[in-house]
């Protein structure tokens, strides 16, 4: 199966928004910061791993405090994802903080500012 197989995108697409729920509606881990999102999910073509964007609104501590929440309960988002979605094997996750809003933010600053000095 190729790695962008029209198979594959629909997994990811389809594990992307369970985890999302799973994450929105089901950890009680005070770390998790209530303003997280995921923002991407990759699903290898053998479905053995996942690497799961997050971003959350606010400070870096906050970001590497809901990492650590969520891989604290890496298993009990498992079983979720096994319950909710069909799939052959369960993918291992990892999540990796996703600061790309960050910076798309800081770039659209320095633009304006650049514009705006040059006026």
């Amino acid at each position: 199966m190729r790695k962008n197989s029209i198979k594959n995108v629909r997994i990811n697409n389809e594990v992307h928004r369970e985890l999302s729920n799973i994450i929105r509606n089901d950890i009680k881990d005070p770390r998790v910061c209530e303003m997280t999102s995921v923002t991407d999910v990759y699903v290898a073509p053998d479905l053995k791993t996942c690497k799961a964007y997050i971003s959350v609104l606010g400070d870096d501590a906050q970001l590497q405090e809901t990492i650590e929440g969520l891989q604290s309960a890496v298993g009990f988002i498992r079983k979720k994802l096994a319950e909710n979605v069909n799939l052959r094997n369960t993918p291992e996750i990892t999540f990796v903080a996703d600061d790309s809003i960050a910076y798309g933010v800081k770039m659209s600053k320095m633009i304006e500012d650049t514009v705006n000095n040059k006026e």
